[in-house]
């Protein structure tokens, strides 16, 4: 699997609000932070945590501007726009750090100034 693959396939499901290739690709044991909130840890909870964000917006997109890949760890950063619930639109700029064990990601670390949302 490619960086440019991972990158592509996670940012079209979740765009699409689908955890379908969330449940494929994250380990058992990953950790998931998003913006400022806590770490959450362990596949279930996460794919909850992701489920919940989903419904709390109406839409998103992700442009990515770059995706670097070192050793384990796939880094991109890009503009993600949000539409809300009431339709209003929100853009930020973020950063994803994905930590792979075999084929896994075992951290899913997103950066990107949510207070707004």
């Amino acid at each position: 699997m490619t960086a440019n693959t991972l990158i592509k396939d996670l940012y079209e499901s979740v765009d699409a609000k689908s955890i379908n290739y969330l449940e494929q690709i994250l380990a058992e044991q990953v950790r998931f932070r998003i913006g400022n909130y806590d770490i959450v840890s362990g596949k279930q909870a996460v794919l909850e945590a992701n489920i919940g964000f989903f419904a709390s917006i109406k839409a998103m997109s992700h442009k990515i501007d770059n995706i670097w890949m070192v050793k384990d760890d796939i880094i991109c950063n890009g503009q993600v726009s949000y539409v809300r619930l009431d339709g209003s639109e929100f853009s930020v700029p973020f950063a994803t750090i994905l930590k792979l064990k075999e084929n896994k990601i075992i951290d899913y670390l997103v950066y990107a100034d949510l207070t707004e949302l």
